[in-house]
């Protein structure tokens, strides 16, 4: 498989991809497309400090990695579940409960 060069796309701590110079991850912007189905002038107009060429980049980087990205955010969705739910309930939750509104 040829190399891909991506210019607005580099590797943080632990392999990461992040847009260059920022903190943004390359998930993040993957995620805003997947999960709100916005398109790349919408999520440029909910992280402005991106240009629409980081954006472009980075779905262009999710594209051509897709199932290793989907990989990464599935396992993502299963820490905070895991995390979710070894957490104790919250007090209006036990009051939920007790008023038959959770169960």
């Amino acid at each position: 498989m040829t190399s891909m060069a991506y210019p607005h796309i580099e590797k943080a701590k632990g392999g990461v991809p992040v847009i260059a110079g920022t903190n943004t991850k390359v998930v993040e912007v993957v995620l805003d497309r997947l999960a709100h189905h916005w398109d790349a002038d919408e999520i440029q107009r909910q992280h402005p400090h991106l240009s629409l060429s980081q954006i472009y980049a980075a779905l262009a980087y999710y594209h051509d990695r897709q199932d290793d990205l989907d990989h990464d955010i599935a396992a993502r969705l299963r820490k905070i579940e895991d995390i979710a739910t070894s957490q104790p309930g919250s007090v209006i939750q036990a009051q939920l409960r007790t008023a038959g509104e959770l169960p």
